[in-house]
Formats: C-alpha cells, structure tokens, sequence
C-alpha cells in the first residue's frame, strides 16, 4: 500500500494545474521565465455558480448515509472546471465544500493561491475549455469502516473539451479521502484528502 502525503484538497486541484508544483510527488518542472517588468495579480478564488449554459454538471445532491457516495461526488465536482466561469481550479473546489466537515471547509474558503491559476490553466481558458471529471472506487485501502470513520480510495480520469473543439487531458490522480460523522446515523463528510497525481506531458495545443 503507497503512503501518500498530506494536503488539502485546495492543493489537490491547485497542483494539478500550477506548472513546477512539486508537493504532491510528481517531478517538479523548472518555473517558466515571467518578465521582471510585468507584476500579475491573482484574483482571488469566488466560487462562481455555474450558467445554465455550462457544460459541467451542478453539484448533485446525495445519500449522505453511504460514504462511497459522499467521496464521489467531491471527485467530480472538484476537479469539474469550466473556465468561461472559474477563476482558476479552486471554484470547483470551493462548489464541492459541501462534500466536506466544516473545519475542512473553512480551510478551503480561506485559500488562496499564491502563484495564480498556472499554465495549463491558461491554455484551458483559451479555449474556453470544461473538464468533465470520471471517478470510480479503488480498491487498495485496508482499513475497516466504523460507525463514525470511513476511508475510500478514489481514481479520476480528467477530459479537457474547448468550445472549439479542442481536446486535452484534465487532472489525473488517486485520491484517499477520509470521512467523518458524528453518530451513527449521522451524515459522512470528508475531512481529510491525501492525494497522488500521475505524471503526464503538458497540454498540447491545437493550431
């Protein structure tokens, strides 16, 4: 069984799209070279709503009752971004706090990116691009549920579509999320995400 390192799920999506991230395991790439005369500012992550136009799927509703549904569902909707409307990754993340404990909900709504949305991201926007996010369970986790803790190991195959016709590959990643609930009958919310990203090229652009 692989340890996997610790991080929330803010740095989930982030990592997956800032170019030379190298805390969730996979090789850092040397930072691109940015102008000394050129100051970009980040905008601060929103949470937009999604249009009725969007291709991405809202937020659906679940069985709060069986965890392997909970966990998911945050897959999906996390690492589901449309870039006609999100600032950068962490608006699908922020759209899937409700996924998750308060604490840890906190944590992702005081989040904010110190090196912007990265390049992928930006190749995404230029084609006013959507990712549509596949998760299925895993099977490599061990330990036992409880009637207040549960673990689940969670794949996610990202596809990138452009308005235009553009096509890429979205954020590929295990992820281990614990879930929490305070009685047995309560509802399961996840308050821990350890994650490992697979390696794979930069996004090729379409002439």
């Amino acid at each position: 069984m692989r340890k996997p390192m610790t991080i929330t799920a803010a740095a989930v999506a982030a990592c997956a799209l800032v170019a030379g991230c190298g805390s969730v395991g996979a090789p850092s790439r040397p930072a691109p070279y940015k102008s000394p005369a050129v100051s970009a500012k980040v905008p601060a992550p929103k949470g937009t709503p999604l249009g009725p136009d969007s291709p991405v799927a809202p937020p659906p509703r679940v069985d709060t009752s069986d965890p392997s549904r909970v966990a998911l569902a945050w897959a999906r909707v996390a690492f589901g971004h449309d870039t006609a409307y999100d600032a950068g990754p962490h608006d699908a993340v922020l759209r899937a706090t409700r996924y998750l404990t308060r604490a840890l909900a906190a944590r992702e709504r005081r989040y904010r990116s110190a090196s912007g949305p990265g390049l992928e991201w930006n190749t995404w926007a230029r084609h006013r691009a959507w990712t549509t996010a596949r998760a299925r369970l895993g099977d490599e986790l061990e330990a036992p549920d409880t009637p207040t803790t549960a673990y689940r190991e969670i794949s996610v195959k990202g596809i990138v579509t452009g308005r235009d016709g553009w096509k890429g590959d979205g954020p590929r990643l295990t992820a281990q999320v614990r879930l929490d609930r305070s009685g047995a009958k309560g509802p399961w919310r996840i308050s821990r995400v350890d994650s490992i990203f697979a390696a794979q090229p930069p996004t090729k652009e379409s002439r």
